[in-house]
């Protein structure tokens, strides 16, 4: 093979939904047809697949086999009519959305979007070698056209600027704890998926590539003069196979990537509210006690709480851990530790970890069983975890994923342990001599490591539900990959403190939302490095609050502790904080289930939502939560005011005074501490509790928040509601609240009522912005 010859290739077979091409010197290339906006290509050099199965691809489904699905299964799929075009020279597909055209001498694909009539350039490869047939070394490549204007987002949870531009990225799962959220790369997730968006254009599409492989991503940092302008992907292992999803609008191809990835988990409603963790608290001698003093606080400063992470100290000998080996003379009792949490409404949720060190009680017996990734002869493959050498165990093994439920059951699970936590669940395999079980097809580990988290947080679901099989799982992980929103919340990894990262944290959670992982936040407060000031604490609450994942999570060298109460002078303002996290959670339960539902993220920056504003797409520190809250978090010290775009194509509510603005215009607000600075949608009904609650008194009331039209006309809403907790939502076990409002400029009128089978509340508090002066009026629907 030379770059002197490239391969041709031909049209040589024709199924439902597949073409295939084959190439004269032994190369295969399938062109999948899927959706209307979805077409797959998968390149074979030399026509051999290295790895047959996929764990990423569940098309509306909630699951897959646990050792894969088949690369060139269909199935899910709705593989619709398209028109061919065959000269010898191109090969011309076209969907009702996507042309795609072939060069056949060489294989170079160009892509263009149909925007009502017209069709409009979205990609082209790169025009010299755009794909590696053998030329170069063992690598899997892909190079395409770098266009000016272009903005890329998405691969997740990247450090930095929303728009990768100009940047270079690695995918590899690393344990980056004290990152930089401004630079450091890698880190914890593996989501090798971007959007390329052309703002000027109305051009939006995504790019999937189906690999599990350690893999770089530029997009411009790198130049080559004999080349014209590129960005490139590069995977050091595995098969070219990626997916080409249409937009034209951001949005929808973010929504089409999480269908394509598999829909999201539903958790329990619990899970939106606070969890307090701290790993002081499981490394005292004294940990059982003082994890119970954790209660107590709660209730001496009225803190709402749902939820407690136990951290690994419970495991923990010295600085060593041992994963479901309890310490009792730190934890004596643990069964009587998680019953006197679920009576204070609080549940535990235990931290797990996939390495066993050498000295570890069960390390024989896994190592006997053949539980543990090893080399060829058996031998563990050891690595550095936690003060020790240990190995991992292989989660591509059926034996070792049922040994896993058994001892998570018995030693959790069967004490009262509600969630598991899947911790340093990187895998960081150096050595290429070890070996994965493959679910009965061997294979490098190294090929794998992103599968490994993925089918550890798997067993620990699958554990859950066997366990109690009557309630939804609640599960969280650190590390991942593509389909881990199938089964966990999960959060950026172990930040580190200061106003640097809570800016870009923002910037971070936004991008993996993008990427189809939305049930996600951030340790508030930073997990390590210097413990928050007053003011930055009070800041960090603010923007917590909003996301579905609200956690205080610290590990402080000095032994300061990130909790409600650490500074005495703002306890109360953390308080009321984290009441109105607890007013707001109806509506963010309502939007855990559109994600579930209807695949939308439920936090998103403001291009999102405003595309046709070319302001959004700048970088900027406010995001959107759903559709209808505009929160602009103070992200530096000292502020007093804070400046605020209201994006164009809508009106605005100041959410406490009640005050309109017209959209397109910077404004002002006063940025305390007592409150976040937040703007609600012109046209909203925002679901609110509006029980009073302290820590020992839990209640429920619905109410809704209206923000009517300015002055003329209408709009319609409705809300989500069940038990919380159970599955009967599958079989109709559900219900809401619908809403419609119509206005004039001297009256409003608002109908309300209940749909669906969920009893719920038989009422609802309708509440208007205080200043609001026209005449209104409520009625039944």
């Amino acid at each position: 093979m030379s770059l002197a010859t490239p391969p041709r290739f031909a049209l040589t077979a024709r199924n439902s939904g597949c073409l295939t091409l084959s190439s004269d010197q032994g190369d295969s290339a399938y062109i999948f047809v899927l959706e209307h906006d979805v077409i797959r290509v998968l390149l074979l050099p030399g026509r051999r697949l290295a790895h047959p199965r996929t764990f990423a691809i569940a098309p509306g489904l909630e699951d897959i086999p646990p050792d894969g699905r088949d690369r060139m299964e269909l199935h899910g799929f709705s593989l619709p009519e398209f028109a061919l075009e065959d000269d010898s020279e191109n090969l011309r597909i076209e969907t009702s959305a996507i042309r795609l055209t072939i060069r056949l001498a060489g294989f170079f694909c160009s892509w263009a979007l149909r925007l009502g009539n017209k069709w409009k350039p979205a990609a082209s490869d790169r025009p010299t070698q755009a794909y590696n047939f053998g030329w170069w070394d063992e690598r899997v490549y892909h190079y395409l056209q770098r266009e000016p204007g272009e903005k890329y987002f998405g691969l997740g949870e990247r450090a930095g600027e929303m728009d990768r531009a100009g940047q270079r990225y690695r995918l590899t799962n690393v344990d980056a704890m004290g990152y930089s959220a401004r630079t450091s790369d890698p880190l914890y997730k593996h989501i090798p998926f971007y959007i390329t968006c052309k703002p000027q254009a109305g051009v939006a599409f995504g790019l999937f590539y189906d690999t599990l492989s350690n893999c770089v991503f530029d997009f411009g940092k790198e130049l080559d003069n004999y080349h014209g302008p590129y960005r490139s992907f590069t995977a050091e292992h595995g098969d070219l196979d990626y997916y080409f999803i249409a937009g034209p609008s951001l949005d929808h191809v973010t929504r089409q990537f999480t269908w394509l990835t598999g829909r999201p988990a539903f958790p329990p409603k619990w899970g939106l509210g606070y969890s307090g963790s701290s790993m002081a608290y499981t490394e005292a001698p004294d940990a059982q006690a003082r994890v119970t003093e954790f209660l107590e606080k709660c209730a001496e400063h009225e803190i709402l709480c749902d939820s407690f992470h136990l951290s690994s100290g419970y495991t923990s000998v010295g600085q060593k851990r041992y994963v479901f080996h309890w310490n009792r003379s730190k934890f004596p009792n643990p069964a009587a530790l998680a019953k006197g949490f679920i009576e204070n409404g609080v549940r535990l949720c235990a931290n797990v970890k996939p390495c066993l060190l050498r000295d570890h009680p069960f390390f024989a017996e896994a190592a006997a069983s053949g539980l543990l990734i090893a080399d060829e002869n058996g031998e563990p493959s050891w690595v550095q975890f936690w003060d020790g050498v240990g190995a991992y165990l292989d989660f591509t093994n059926h034996r070792t994923v049922e040994w896993w439920k058994a001892r998570l059951k018995e030693t959790l699970l069967d004490y009262g342990i509600a969630a598991i936590w899947n911790d340093n669940n990187e895998f960081e395999i150096w050595n290429d001599k070890a070996l994965a079980c493959g679910f009965g097809q061997p294979l490098p580990a190294r090929e794998c490591m992103p599968l490994q988290g993925l089918s550890m947080m798997r067993a620990s679901r699958d554990a859950q539900k066997e366990h109690a099989p009557d309630k939804r799982p609640f599960l969280i992980s650190r590390s991942g990959g593509v389909g881990l929103h199938r089964y966990v919340q999960t959060w950026s990894g172990d930040n580190s403190g200061g106003w640097e990262t809570l800016k870009y944290n923002l910037k971070m959670g936004l991008g993996l939302a993008l990427s189809g992982v939305s049930n996600a936040g951030h340790d508030i407060g930073g997990f390590s490095g210097p413990a928050p000031d007053p003011e930055l604490f009070v800041r960090w609450v603010q923007f917590g609050v909003f996301l579905p994942r609200f956690s205080i999570h610290s590990w402080h060298a000095d032994g300061t502790v990130n909790e409600p109460w650490m500074h005495s002078q703002v306890t109360p303002f953390i308080r009321d904080l984290i009441k109105f996290r607890y007013r707001l959670i109806p509506y963010l339960y309502d939007l855990l289930w559109r994600y579930h539902r209807d695949y939308e993220p439920v936090t998103r920056p403001t291009f999102y939502e405003f595309p046709d504003d070319p302001a959004c797409w700048g970088e900027n520190d406010e995001m959107m939560v759903g559709r209808s809250l505009l929160v602009a978090p103070v992200v530096e010290p000292g502020v007093v005011d804070r400046q605020v775009y209201l994006p164009s194509g809508a009106r605005w509510y100041d959410f406490w005074s009640g005050e309109a603005f017209e959209g397109g215009q910077f404004i002002t607000r006063a940025a305390p501490w007592a409150r976040p600075v937040l703007l609600a949608r012109e046209s909203c009904a925002i679901p609110v509790n509006v029980a009073s609650q302290t820590f020992l008194s839990r209640a429920d009331r619905r109410g809704f928040l209206i923000f009517p039209p300015v002055g003329r006309g209408a709009f319609a809403a409705e809300n989500f509601e069940d038990d919380g907790e159970s599955e009967a939502y599958r079989t109709g076990g559900y219900g809401g609240w619908r809403i419609a409002v119509e206005s004039d400029y001297k009256s409003i009128s608002a109908r309300v009522g209940r749909y669906g089978a969920f009893a719920g509340n038989s009422d609802a508090n309708i509440i208007f912005p205080e200043n609001e002066s026209r005449e209104i009026s409520i009625s039944a629907w």
